[in-house]
């Protein structure tokens, strides 16, 4: 069972993950999380260093989705500005809008990989999915209502996981 919640790589932040790295890997397509993985819940614009990341992994030719729980307005402000496609409302971690953003995408479960900052929506919904999942930690450490109480439920997760040796977690 905990192993549904354990990411196949973890990392501080989305910039520690490389194209080259993910082109050794055979991934050609990124699902990415919007809030607390690109930039803070409450930022409604990519930065600079976002920019730059969108633009290098498009082009060393990966393919990049945002996929969000949240609604509409800022799913869509977010991601136009990046001129990327999303899917809102995504009701992680059920597997239908994994599998319709691999559909979207038109590429192989196997060649794309789940990032976000919540075992429970973004790397459990990735593994119950298929895809190969990567684990960044929270950009800010406040959160919406909804997410505090995750939260919760995931430090209890992680602490079980660390002490079985499956993960090293740093806040």
């Amino acid at each position: 069972m905990l192993k549904l919640f354990l990411p196949d790589q973890q990392v501080k932040s989305i910039f520690e993950i490389k194209p080259e790295q993910l082109r050794e890997k055979g991934i050609k397509g990124v699902i990415t999380d919007l809030d607390n993985t690109l930039v803070a819940w409450n930022e409604a614009y990519p930065n600079d260093q976002v920019y730059n990341w969108f633009k290098q992994m498009e082009q060393s030719g990966i393919e990049v989705m945002i996929l969000s729980n949240n609604n509409k307005n800022r799913v869509e402000l977010f991601s136009k500005s990046l001129k990327r496609p999303y899917v809102y409302k995504a009701n992680k971690p059920l597997k239908r809008s994994f599998i319709k953003a691999a559909e979207k995408m038109n590429i192989k479960r196997s060649e794309i990989v789940v990032i976000g900052d919540q075992l429970l929506t973004d790397v459990l919904g990735g593994n119950r999915s298929g895809f190969q999942t990567i684990l960044v930690v929270p950009i800010v450490d406040t959160d919406d209502k909804i997410t505090k109480f995750n939260r919760s439920i995931e430090r209890f997760i992680l602490n079980k996981l660390e002490k079985r040796g499956l993960i090293k977690w740093e806040e």
